[in-house]
C-alpha cells in the first residue's frame, strides 16, 4: 500500500541501467552534499561543489531522473540544498521539464531550514508553479511568527517569490481589460 503511494506522490523517470551516460549522471548526483558548506565562516553564501554542478548541469534534461531519485530519499541538509542549487541553474539555463519535479521538490515545503527554504523560495519564483504558492504562503505566515536564526532572512525571498506570483496573476489580469 505505501509503495503505491510512494509512487503516485513522486515524479518518477525510467532507469536506464544500460545507458552509460545515466550511469555516469546517477554517480555525479550522488556526490551532491558531500563537499557542500552551508554555513562559511562570517558568509551568507553556501559553498557548493561547483565543478560537480557545472557537469550535472551539461547533461541537461538527461539529468532530472537521477535528480528526482535524489530528492525522493535525500534528508541531508547539504544534499538537499546542492540538490535544489542543480535545479535552479537548470532553470537558469532553460532546461526542460524542471515543472515534473514539483511533487519531488514539494516534499521539503515544511522545512525548517531556512536554507532550504531560499532555494525553494527561489525555483518557485522562476517556475511560478501554481500549487507551490501556498506552501510559500505557509513558509512566510511560519517564519513570521517563528523567525529563523541564520545569517541571512528567508522572509525575503519568500515574500519576493509570493510577489512574483501576485504580478504575475495580477498583470494577466489587468492587460486582458485593457485589450
Amino acid at each position: 500500500m505505501i509503495e503505491s503511494i510512494k509512487q503516485q506522490t513522486f515524479y518518477t523517470y525510467p532507469a536506464f541501467i544500460t545507458n552509460k551516460n545515466n550511469d555516469d549522471i546517477n554517480s555525479l548526483v550522488l556526490q551532491l552534499g558531500k563537499k557542500t558548506n552551508l554555513n562559511p565562516q562570517n558568509s551568507k553564501h553556501a559553498i557548493f561543489n561547483y565543478a560537480l554542478v557545472n557537469k550535472i548541469l551539461t547533461h541537461r534534461e538527461n539529468a532530472l531522473p537521477a535528480l528526482a531519485n535524489v530528492l525522493e530519499t535525500a534528508n541531508d541538509e547539504k544534499q538537499i540544498c546542492e540538490t535544489l542549487y542543480v535545479i535552479d541553474r537548470m532553470i537558469e539555463n532553460n532546461v526542460k521539464g524542471i515543472k515534473k519535479l514539483y511533487p519531488n521538490i514539494s516534499r521539503f515545503n515544511d522545512t525548517n531550514s531556512p536554507t532550504v527554504q531560499v532555494y525553494l523560495a527561489g525555483i518557485y519564483r522562476k517556475t511560478l508553479i501554481p500549487d507551490a504558492f501556498g506552501p510559500l504562503m505557509k513558509m512566510m505566515i511560519k517564519n513570521s511568527i517563528l523567525p529563523q536564526h541564520s545569517p541571512f532572512d528567508p522572509t525575503e525571498e519568500i515574500g519576493g517569490a509570493i510577489l512574483d506570483y501576485l504580478r504575475a496573476k495580477g498583470a494577466v489580469h489587468f492587460y486582458s481589460q485593457n485589450n
